[in-house]
């Protein structure tokens, strides 16, 4: 069969396909990154994977035509972004997975995301006047929780694969890329300059990454990583517990602890990937699955889209100030609730119900004046009891039974840390600075928390990742998710706004230009597409406009009539939507 491919940047897309209700949509505003007059998803009947990088979603594709399921095709691609997509994809970080199951009509979370070493302290981001010192979380060892990835992808694997491949096969494709090298391109070629002072500080990373001058692989160099292909050799033959224990464990362990960091052996030994009840709304009669605690995630998607349901946005229109009014509106109590209650639900009590109910959605949205902005001094956590990442990697999975694999994860920095552990070719994370060194002090993407998510032994740091399935009467619509640190959560509300209520095509939802608010800074992020008329509208409303670059990465599938389609996202090069 033939292969319907989408490399995303391109000038023209090869398929459109109207909605799953049967209505063709309109075309798409203001296009921001070709000069095509509309954005077309790639159409199949089949299968499809939509990924960051290309090769690993051909990897996926030829799992699903030789007759694998969608997680099947999903650990192989998440094994190949650890070795074609490097400032992201991962085995030395952690994340999230949600699965749905056709066959069962249910959806799960799987969390992998990383822990806190035992002999993590509640101050030890802090500097000797008791001040937060972000060098300690970022740029050292001891930014660097337990992995998850292995533990998250092998499990996944054992409980929802098909049963027709083993671990070893889904993994050997990632084994033959990183032994062969490939050529760098795309997103791989653009950001490695900028990471090579990031690089360049431990050897170990340097000797792959760059060349002997110093200077960075550029286009059209061959990146070959012969030691991450001989690690992810021994997690094949030996399985998960290779990554965790014996002699890959005791390298790990070393090139951390050889760096000032404080993992152990025990750490890599007791830690566990975790299924949890996805986090449940709904949606205008659409069900929405996201990623419960402790990612905030799918919380404060299901909070922000229970306030945006009692508003007319399908009558506003998309793009139009007076939507996108009320989206900022909602999202500013929403972050702030974030920062107040949401943390590990392993030390933390999170009011998950009363966050995600319509009546708490309610008394926020009678709090909304629909022509004026709500300075954010003015909003704090709001009271649900009555009631009851930006470098990251996602990529969405469905197969021909109707199964479905959102997957965002990361390694929390572009390279994370930047510190291979020698001999193993794996790029460690950085994650532990999502803990709140101090309540009220912000990370690295201007998040401000609370006690909720204070740093401590064994805990699991507060995400903003979002893998979210979107389903009616029990069969799946739309598979989304995105990177973007904490815009990632605002991201995913507006590709489901731009299906449900603007009736987009997936490719027109992904590339409609997008805005953020976070509660705290009192600022607007807004990508430049948006009309300057309406900025102009939305500035006279109250609100403080930032308007730059772009940002996310939002590689989604769509179900329509005619097959599934998909889209990969325009923003950056090298992502590709291919299916059969």
């Amino acid at each position: 069969m033939r292969f319907s491919r989408l490399i995303a940047g391109a000038a023209l897309f090869l398929a459109i396909a109207p909605l799953a209700w049967g209505q063709t949509a309109p075309p798409a505003q203001a296009p921001i990154l070709t000069n095509t007059a509309r954005f077309l998803p790639v159409i199949a009947k089949h299968g499809m994977v939509a990924s960051q990088e290309k090769l690993a979603t051909r990897v996926g594709v030829e799992i699903l035509k030789a007759g694998g399921n969608a997680v099947d095709a999903a650990v192989a691609v998440g094994f190949a972004l650890a070795v074609t997509h490097p400032q992201a994809g991962n085995i030395g970080g952690g994340g999230f997975m949600l699965v749905h199951l056709a066959a069962r009509n249910e959806t799960i979370a799987i969390d992998y995301r990383e822990t806190a070493p035992a002999a993590m302290s509640r101050d030890v981001f802090l500097d000797g006047k008791g001040e937060t010192d972000p060098r300690k979380s970022r740029d050292s060892a001891l930014g660097i929780g337990v992995p998850g990835t292995v533990a998250g992808l092998a499990l996944a694997h054992e409980r929802y694969g098909s049963g027709k491949f083993t671990l070893a096969q889904l993994i050997a494709p990632a084994v033959k890329l990183a032994r062969e090298g490939f050529p760098v391109d795309g997103e791989l070629a653009d950001t490695l300059p900028r990471a090579q002072p990031r690089l360049a500080r431990w050897p170990a990373s340097a000797r792959i990454f760059l060349k002997p001058d110093g200077d960075a692989l550029g286009h059209g160099d061959r990146l070959v990583q012969a030691d991450l292909a001989a690690s992810l050799e021994m997690i094949a033959a030996q399985g998960p517990r290779a990554f965790y224990e014996g002699s890959l464990a005791d390298r790990i362990v070393a090139g951390v602890r050889e760096n000032g960091g404080i993992l152990t052996r025990d750490d890599l030994k007791d830690y566990r990937a975790i299924v949890r009840p996805a986090a449940r709304g709904t949606y205008r009669g659409y069900d929405i699955a996201s990623m419960p605690p402790p990612s905030s995630g799918g919380v404060h998607l299901i909070e922000m889209l229970n306030i945006l349901e009692g508003f007319p946005l399908r009558a506003t229109g998309a793009e139009s100030a007076a939507t996108l009014h009320l989206m900022i509106e909602a999202m500013k109590p929403a972050y702030a609730d974030r920062a107040e209650f949401l943390g590990d639900p392993a030390f933390v009590t999170v009011p998950v119900t009363a966050l995600t109910s319509k009546r708490y959605a309610a008394t926020l949205r009678s709090q909304i004046d629909p022509e004026r902005a709500r300075p954010s001094q003015t909003i704090r956590a709001g009271n649900p009891a009555p009631h009851e990442g930006d470098n990251t990697t996602h990529y969405s999975v469905m197969d021909a039974e109707g199964n479905a694999v959102a997957n965002t994860y990361t390694l929390n920095f572009f390279y994370g840390l930047g510190l291979v552990a020698d001999g193993t070719g794996i790029l460690l994370n950085n994650e532990l600075d999502d803990f709140a060194a101090k309540a009220g002090a912000a990370n690295a993407f201007g998040l401000v928390g609370g006690d909720a998510n204070a740093p401590g032994p064994g805990k699991r740091p507060l995400s903003s990742m979002s893998p979210t399935i979107v389903t009616r009467d029990g069969r799946v619509l739309l598979v989304t998710g995105t990177h973007g640190g904490s815009r990632i959560i605002t991201m995913v509300l507006q590709v489901i706004l731009n299906v449900i209520d603007h009736q987009m095509n997936i490719a027109e939802a992904v590339a409609a230009p997008r805005i953020h608010h976070q509660w705290l800074p009192d600022q607007v992020d807004a990508e430049r597409g948006l009309s300057p008329d309406t900025i102009r509208l939305l500035e006279a409303r109250g609100h403080k406009i930032a308007v730059g670059r772009t940002f996310g990465s939002a590689n989604s599938i769509l179900v329509t009539p005619e097959g599934l389609t998909g889209t990969a996202d325009p923003r950056q090069r090298g992502t590709l939507a291919e299916g059969y």
